[in-house]
């Protein structure tokens, strides 16, 4: 029969060492939850119920987590110097702080012998750390850290907004030409396309964090440019430095995202820098409605103000300390980001072999993403990035007012293009609940199909209406068509692509792969922007939107044939997954435990 009580004079002279040692900090120390409950339950191997023991007992020293508690009775402890400890379940709430960080030295402590070793595997094995410690990840800090960076995206959506509401006080206060016009809006994603290929040496130099930083401060230098111009030219420099940082932003933003939110909620929480970014669009349409050009610009240097102090309340990602052998750092942060409470050393030991096999592979450049293995996801990412900005979304956007005017419509112009961005910001949180419920792929299919049918319909009111078919009965068609179309575009191919830029490239290669993809995606963009007005007058509205269109059918095939599905998936497995390797699961603790229903 097991000596119970040799085994549990180490443990009352572990306890001992524990309070002694630290008698004031005790003292403040607040009671851990009672884990009375959850062990009085528990029957032996006879049948009967049980009550905690205190003396008499198996070894529960500090480097055994779990302890077989049957057919043992309920005794009295007391230290060898007839000193009363109370009960082992009240030293064991005492001293449990203590244990915590004395579980990594399993193997230079109190080892169990094979005589004494638990079969963990028993159902009468009780797991007494993880009981009273450890919780399941809090999603609050999570939910602050994709707010705070989210509102940069706010700042994007304004300045992409910007032009369609300011154009007409730009050309009467400034006397512009359309030519100049056509720079205003093209300038930006040039800018953004220069910002796109910076971004990816930025991220991985002085880290996700600070790089947004910094695009936030130059946001609040080219409104005051703007703002402050007295010719066309100021205006032009002014939308070029915000269009530099755009692109950082677009590059920084779904990678610091898809590195620090856990899989689970990564698509919901992920799509949050849409939504925002809508959010700024549908402001600088309502804004621009009462303001000229200039005060417009004003209230665009204010809204990065907000992100300036968010941005010292939240943590640097844990891969990129990692990355840079800050262990201490990013196991910190981490923490920070899952709860103190949370155990994430699965996770990170996750994240620490991930950045070993990286660190392992040979340097990788820019030349190095057309090797077979990093081709695949390189590809997919400029696919989702041309259909994006092929589907003609930024063009809408950019000439929305314009393209009303147009139509002919009879509702107002400006309360279509308030009503376009009001129906671009809620869709966008349709997805937020969708994407990790349905999928990428679904949602993905979902937009294809919509702005199929919507483009179509659009280029046949066109059509009739330039050869001279009654419309009259159908001035709500524009409007309707508009709004379906921005609904489906903002279910799906609006935040996907730039929430896979953050899943699917390997990590070795990401910063240079998401540089190049957040590039492409912007020469698109002015691509688009730029020649729109050009092609509306080679082609006619009618051809323009039966063009996206079409394009808009391809992506529908693209995206059945090669898109992956990366749902509640680990970054780690994506990529295991796109090399062609078998997945084996390593969940975090996120995957182990239910997520708290409240914050």
């Amino acid at each position: 029969m097991h000596n119970y009580k040799s085994d549990i004079s180490q443990l009352e002279d572990r306890f001992m060492i524990v309070m002694d040692e630290n008698q004031q900090k005790r003292n403040n120390w607040m009671t851990l939850t009672p884990i009375w409950d959850k062990f009085s339950n528990m029957k032996s191997w006879n049948g009967q119920h049980r009550l905690l023991p205190t003396t008499d007992s198996p070894t529960i020293s500090a480097s055994t987590t779990a302890t077989n508690l049957s057919s043992l009775e309920t005794l009295p402890l007391t230290h060898k110097n007839n000193r009363r400890m109370g009960t082992l379940e009240e030293n064991l709430r005492v001293a449990q702080p203590e244990i915590e960080p004395l579980q990594n030295n399993q193997k230079q402590e109190f080892q169990p012998s094979p005589k004494n070793s638990i079969n963990r595997s028993s159902s009468h094995s009780i797991n007494i750390y993880n009981s009273t410690t450890v919780e399941g990840p809090k999603l609050f800090t999570q939910v602050l850290t994709s707010l705070s960076v989210s509102l940069v995206s706010m700042v994007v959506g304004f300045v992409s907004a910007y032009t369609s509401p300011a154009t007409d006080s730009l050309k009467a206060q400034l006397a512009i030409t359309d030519i100049e016009v056509s720079w205003v809006g093209g300038l930006m994603p040039l800018g953004a396309l220069i910002g796109g290929l910076v971004g990816g040496q930025l991220i991985e130099f002085i880290g996700r964090k600070w790089t947004i930083l910094v695009t936030d401060i130059l946001f609040m230098v080219s409104w005051i440019l703007i703002a402050l111009a007295s010719n066309v030219w100021f205006v032009y420099v002014g939308r070029s430095i915000a269009g530099f940082s755009v692109g950082i932003a677009s590059l920084a933003l779904p990678v610091y995202l898809g590195e620090t939110i856990q899989p689970e909620v990564r698509g919901t929480l992920g799509l949050l820098p849409t939504a925002l970014g809508n959010i700024g669009i549908l402001i600088c349409f309502v804004a621009g409605t009462y303001l000229s050009w200039n005060n417009l610009a004003w209230l665009g240097f204010v809204l990065p103000v907000p992100f300036l102090i968010l941005a010292f309340l939240i943590p640097e990602t844990p891969r990129w300390y990692i990355s840079k052998g800050k262990v201490d750092q990013a196991q910190n942060a981490l923490q920070w980001l899952r709860g103190k409470d949370t155990d994430i050393h699965e996770e990170f030991g996750s994240l620490a072999k991930s950045q070993k096999e990286s660190d392992q592979s040979p340097s990788y450049g820019i030349s190095d993403l057309l090797k077979k293995a990093n081709l695949k996801p390189l590809l997919i990412s400029l696919g989702l990035m041309f259909f994006q900005q092929m589907s003609g979304i930024n063009a809408v956007i950019f000439y929305t007012t314009d393209i009303f005017k147009m139509s002919g419509s009879t509702i107002d112009k400006n309360v279509c293009t308030i009503i376009v961005g009001a129906v671009n910001f809620i869709s966008t949180f349709i997805a937020t609940v969708l994407i990790d419920r349905l999928g990428r792929k679904i949602l993905l299919y979902i937009s294809s199909v919509a702005m199929i049918i919507t483009l179509g319909t659009l280029g046949t009111y066109f059509y009739l209406s330039e050869i001279k078919v009654p419309l009259t009965e159908y001035g709500w068609l524009p409007l309707v068509s508009f709004v379906v179309y921005v609904l489906g575009f903002s279910l799906g191919f609006g935040p996907i692509p730039w929430l896979m830029l953050g899943e699917i490239f390997p990590a070795r290669i990401r910063g240079s792969a998401a540089s190049v993809a957040t590039a492409f995606n912007w020469t698109c963009t002015f691509i688009v922007t730029k020649t729109f007005v050009d092609i509306l007058n080679a082609i006619g509205p009618h051809g323009t939107f039966w063009m996206f269109a079409i394009v808009c059918a391809v992506s529908l095939v693209f995206v059945i044939l090669w898109v992956p599905e990366t749902q509640g998936q680990s970054l780690q497995d994506i990529e295991r997954k796109l090399a062609g390797l078998k997945v084996r699961r390593m969940s975090s603790v996120a995957n182990l435990k239910p997520l708290p229903s409240t914050f």
